[in-house]
């Protein structure tokens, strides 16, 4: 299986600069997951309900990875952040 190339959106970039160095370190441990493994179980992905594209991850209970594919190997990172970012979406 191909491993996922990975782009972020200044959305992304934005929220990821104000979580705690903690909440990094697990986010980044979380996409380099995605990239080897989309549908790994400690991710528990699942597409946002009412899009047609978007995806959802956990990085921990409480924080999210919000993104799509583009093209096949390619990732785009949408935003990140505590669960109730998924309301905007």
């Amino acid at each position: 299986m191909l491993a996922y190339k990975i782009s972020y959106t200044e959305r992304f970039r934005k929220h990821y600069k104000k979580l705690h160095p903690n909440e990094k370190k697990q986010v980044m441990k979380k996409v380099k997951l995605l990239t080897q493994n989309v549908l790994h179980p400690s991710l528990r992905t699942k597409r946002i309900q009412g899009t047609d594209d978007l995806f959802e991850c956990s990085v921990t209970m409480s924080i999210r990875i919000i993104w799509y594919y583009e093209g096949e190997q390619m990732i785009i990172l949408v935003d990140v952040g505590h669960h109730d970012i998924l309301n905007q979406y």
